[in-house]
């Protein structure tokens, strides 16, 4: 028997209407530059959407079309989320960050019909253009008297663009299932694999986020997305905080620990979400300035494995942390750190265990965990295994790649992360590691977490990853590669009694190499795949 209740479709753009209508007057702020913000209201940017909406009818976009997005964090970047899906396009957001090569596979692969390109980003694609098709439009998101040299076929300016259009404009009663953005991984190993988000997939995915963190989604409290527009629709918030009244305010391309700082505590942001980089450059800014910005009482850390000597240094300073996981393909969120009565109220050393955890999974997100045998591991959390999930958020398949999606799900048709974890009794996750960084060393297993985090608990190490090197005996021994503070490098010896006074003999590093920087991905995370490729035989002479 089927319920008698009406059937309307999510759409993205009922976010949009709802936030027009109820939460007209909150605002968007963009940092433009360090010293010049733009601030607009959801009222003022849904009538620009909409004239948005009927400049790309015009310009042809139709149903299933790709726009693409080259740009940082700003409105108009905003803008162009709501307005390319409202009519029934697919939004797809590129990193300025990936290399020539990947850039040009995946506009190609996504077969972009536009693209939208900040002033600063345009020489990135002047310089591919000859590789990419000759029938994509280019817009460049700015003012008629902005307009830089650009060399590039079809180009425009946004400004003028929408100047010309009428903001009236129905949204479509759009099928939930039909795609609204598209996001390719990072592609670390081999190209890019992209994940096609559905409207039905990212309104659920807004409202288990809005759950998983009551205390940041109000009307009114100002939240600050470092994490990037264009990686994974910025954790979902372009869609959270307008369905709840929430303000943004946008970090544009600045996100040095100054600038972040400056920006925070002018304009009181109070939540703030990133990446491990991110919050080691504010924190090293806070201690320079003596206090935290004004207003500022939570962060979500993600993206990577915060230190637990991280989080500690921000609960001391009175910021709630909430250390949470995901993935491109789960629209990202996949669980939340943010603690609850009773565990809010704990003592301060029992709460910093669990906030080191990874948290409990979000509604709608169910977890598994596979041993090496193929067979099911309890959540006992003592038992470790290669994590796998499933739910209306999390993809079934990879854009045009089905070799790719043969690899990543399984015959129950859940998706394996490649994590590996341990869950306990209660629900918190722990990720142990990457199962591609885990350190084989005689045939036992050493997790390159444990070490780093050990290692971040020394006051003269600003940011360490441990890799595996490569050891005839033991086929590879780990090394922790270390950048000093300040640039003083400590004395080794203080750093293996750190190690050693927590882990197993045998896996304590063999050597510490300090650098003056590690190598990113293009998402801000430790690429340690290069440092691999660059330490490989750091330990060992390459065999003849």
């Amino acid at each position: 028997m089927l319920g008698n209740m009406m059937k309307r479709h999510l759409n993205t753009s009922e976010i949009l209407k709802f936030a027009e209508e109820i939460h007209g007057a909150r605002t968007v702020v963009s940092a433009l530059n360090k010293n010049i913000r733009h601030s607009i209201t959801y009222r003022e940017m849904a009538a620009r959407c909409r004239k948005l909406a009927n400049a790309l009818e015009r310009l042809g976009v139709t149903f299933g079309d790709r726009a693409a997005t080259l740009a940082w964090n700003g409105s108009r970047h905003l803008e162009l989320y709501y307005a390319i899906s409202g009519i029934g396009a697919v939004c797809h957001t590129i990193n300025p960050r990936l290399s020539a090569e990947q850039m040009v596979y995946i506009i190609n692969h996504a077969q972009d019909r536009l693209v939208f390109i900040d002033t600063d980003l345009v020489p990135i694609i002047s310089a591919i253009v000859d590789q990419l098709d000759d029938e994509i439009t280019y817009v460049i998101l700015c003012e008629v008297n902005e307009m830089p040299e650009h060399g590039l076929p079809n180009a425009l300016c946004y400004e003028a663009l929408i100047q010309q259009e009428t903001s009236e404009y129905i949204w479509c009663d759009l099928d939930e299932d039909i795609a609204c953005s598209l996001c390719y991984t990072s592609g670390t190993t081999g190209d890019p694999k992209g994940v096609l988000y559905s409207h039905r997939s990212t309104v659920l995915h807004a409202f288990s986020t809005i759950l998983a963190f009551p205390n940041v989604f109000q009307a009114g409290v100002k939240i600050l997305p470092v994490v990037p527009l264009f990686h994974v629709n910025a954790w979902g918030i372009p869609y959270t905080a307008p369905l709840v009244g929430a303000e943004i305010v946008f970090p544009g391309r600045n996100l040095d620990g100054a600038s972040l700082y400056d920006l925070m505590n002018d304009t009181g942001v109070s939540s703030a979400w990133g990446v491990p980089t991110i919050w080691i450059s504010l924190l090293d800014e806070i201690a320079k300035r003596g206090s935290i910005p004004e207003g500022l009482r939570h962060v979500v850390i993600g993206g990577a494995a915060a230190s637990g000597q991280m989080i500690e240094t921000f609960e001391t300073l009175g910021v709630d942390v909430a250390h949470s996981w995901g993935m491109t393909e789960m629209s990202p969120i996949g669980s939340s750190g943010q603690l609850f009565l009773p565990e809010s109220d704990l003592p301060m050393n029992e709460m910093l265990e669990l906030k080191k955890t990874q948290g409990r999974r979000v509604f709608g997100v169910e977890m598994k965990l596979i041993d090496d045998n193929g067979d099911k591991v309890a959540h006992d959390g003592d038992g470790v295994g290669e994590l796998y999930v499933r739910g209306n958020a999390i993809i079934s398949e990879y854009f045009e790649n089905p070799e790719a999606t043969a690899n990543a799900i399984d015959l129950e048709g859940w998706f394996g992360t490649g994590d590996v974890a341990k869950i306990d009794e209660a629900g918190y996750l722990t990720i142990t590691d990457r199962a591609k960084d885990l350190i084989k060393s005689g045939g036992e297993w050493i997790s390159s977490l444990d070490i780093e985090n050990l290692a971040m608990s020394h006051p003269d190490i600003t940011n360490c990853a441990a890799i595996g090197a490569y050891d005839p005996k033991w086929d590879e021994r780990p090394i922790l590669i270390v950048v000093a503070r300040d640039g003083i490098k400590p004395d080794i010896k203080s750093i293996f009694d750190i190690i050693g006074s927590n882990l197993a003999k045998w896996q304590v590093p063999d050597d510490v190499v300090f650098v003056s920087s590690l190598p990113m991905t293009a998402t801000g995370k430790i690429s340690k795949l290069k440092l691999r490729e660059r330490f490989w035989y750091h330990l060992h002479s390459k065999p003849v």
